[in-house]
């Protein structure tokens, strides 16, 4: 949780022994391909990732299923519903995975108590409001440029938090799953797959995804990691400390 949450505001060490207690309470597993929440239950707590794959999905009256977002070790889901009394959506488990769940008052006490936590909240909220956004636009793309928008997102959100191995990184998501996340048909994905193999953007392979060149698969499907907003929280992050410390020596 601190690496992800590093990504938006530098903590200090307190803040870091803190959410270690933190992500060691309450800590709940749940089997692969099993619901963790399903929609209209209520709310009464937040959840934080620790491990493994998961999604938040809707379910239409026919049975079809969309996947509206990825869930990935150090996230957390959801904020925004902090103030809601039902969830308007299910959370599901696609790989065996293990998160903590955290009581709202105890969300609020925190955030009352450690401005600093506060921030890097709600800028973890208004990132994963920007990737929902961008997700909608994604629906106006080409089915390649879909998938390798995807792929591209994964592998930069993944190796934020020290989840890729050089180019590489663990993709257990299935060409159905791929289907349902992106509103294609699982033949529609399978055809991009091996249009991106045989131009050597991609190697897929035991569930593992090997991108030989990020920048030229980011050029090949349009995709600028803007909305993830790293860079802008990294760089914001600088100039706060860098403030303080001019602050401190005058």
């Amino acid at each position: 949780m601190a690496k992800r949450l590093d990504n938006f505001v530098s903590l200090d060490p307190d803040e870091h022994a803190l959410l270690a207690r933190l992500t060691s309470e309450r800590v709940r597993r749940s089997a692969a391909r099993t619901d963790i929440v399903r929609e209209g239950e209520p709310t009464h707590v937040l959840r934080l990732f620790l491990s493994g794959w998961a999604c938040r999905y809707r379910t239409l009256e026919d049975g079809r299923r969309q996947i509206l977002a990825f869930l990935l070790p150090g996230d957390l889901c959801d904020l925004n519903n902090y103030v809601l009394s039902e969830l308007d959506h299910s959370i599901g488990a696609l790989t065996p995975v293990q998160y903590v769940e955290i009581q709202h008052d105890r969300v609020a006490q925190l955030m009352a108590d450690r401005p600093r936590l506060a921030q890097a909240f709600w800028w973890h909220m208004l990132t994963s409001l920007s990737i929902q956004r961008e997700w909608t636009l994604n629906l106006s793309r080409s089915a390649f440029e879909r998938i390798g928008n995807l792929f591209c997102e994964l592998f930069f959100r993944l190796r934020a938090v020290g989840l890729t191995q050089g180019r590489r990184y663990d993709l257990p998501i299935t060409q159905i799953e791929m289907a349902e996340a992106t509103g294609l048909t699982p033949v529609h994905v399978n055809r991009t797959l091996q249009e991106m193999r045989s131009e050597g953007l991609i190697i897929l392979k035991e569930r593992v995804l090997d991108i030989p060149d990020i920048a030229a698969l980011q050029q090949a499907v349009l995709f600028s990691p803007t909305y993830l907003h790293l860079r802008l929280a990294a760089a914001s992050s600088s100039a706060t400390m860098g403030a303080r410390q001019v602050a401190e020596s005058g």
